[in-house]
């Protein structure tokens, strides 16, 4: 059986799976949600990760997964990542995962799925990489362990019956000029598409990272002034309560 560890931010072990199993249980499971970042708000139906949800995360975001892992460890979630031996946690500290409340298992070995059910008896979010493709059963009773226990299965790759999949597109990064200077932040597109109120595709822009690490809108541009009429003085743009007003101001 693999070891779990909890990790703190001198990557110390301080507890095996089983404390920290019962510690999160202890702290009660009241809200509905599992709080992520207000930037992701516009992608989830509900504004957050629904407990007892299973939600798909494709291969390749992983800048992805510690944002959502972030937006939730911030609010006091506790959250495990298993079969993701190449995650860093300095990168994680630096999303803005609280790594005190963070659960390690870098290499769950063939029982890689009892880890994963044992997990979501008693933390918030549970980041499951499987080994290779996943048999429908074993989804089906990931997903239904989850919904008994109220938390959440953030799976990465295809995982069927998910009532979300979240997939990051191709970014573009910034910081780098001809032949010298270093990434600042990249900016891409967040989808998340799938049943139900999910249905139709929401997509989302924004740095990730940005030049501080973590997750970032990307406002939209600003819209351009009216040019002056002759004759008819010079366009004023004033904001009202969040509407635009447009009012003449007379030539003197």
């Amino acid at each position: 059986m693999a070891v779990l560890e909890l990790v703190e931010p001198t990557g110390h072990a301080i507890q095996r799976a089983s404390d920290l199993a019962g510690a999160a249980a202890a702290l009660g499971r009241v809200d509905r949600l599992v709080p992520v970042d207000p930037e992701l708000h516009p992608l989830l139906p509900e504004g957050g990760l629904r407990r007892g949800s299973t939600v798909a995360v494709a291969p390749g975001a992983s800048s992805l997964v510690l944002a959502l892992l972030a937006g939730a460890s911030a609010a006091g979630a506790w959250s495990a990542v298993v079969g993701m031996p190449g995650l860093g946690i300095l990168a994680a500290s630096q999303a803005g995962v609280a790594l005190e409340r963070l659960a390690l298992v870098p290499e769950p070995g063939p029982e890689w799925a009892t880890v994963v059910a044992a997990l979501l008896d008693g933390v918030d979010l549970v980041v499951a990489v499987p080994p290779g493709p996943v048999p429908a059963r074993v989804a089906s009773r990931l997903a239904a362990r989850a919904r008994q226990r109220g938390s959440v299965l953030l799976p990465v790759g295809r995982w069927e019956g998910a009532a979300l999949t979240l997939t990051a597109g191709p970014g573009v990064w910034e910081g780098l000029g001809a032949g010298h200077g270093r990434l600042r932040c990249r900016e891409l597109t967040i989808t998340a598409q799938g049943r139900g109120a999910a249905g139709r595709p929401r997509r989302l822009r924004v740095r990730l990272p940005d030049p501080t690490g973590r997750l970032a809108a990307v406002l939209p541009p600003a819209p351009a002034l009216a040019a002056p009429v002759p004759g008819r003085g010079r366009p004023a743009l004033a904001v009202i309560d969040g509407e635009s007003v447009t009012e003449e101001v007379r030539a003197a």
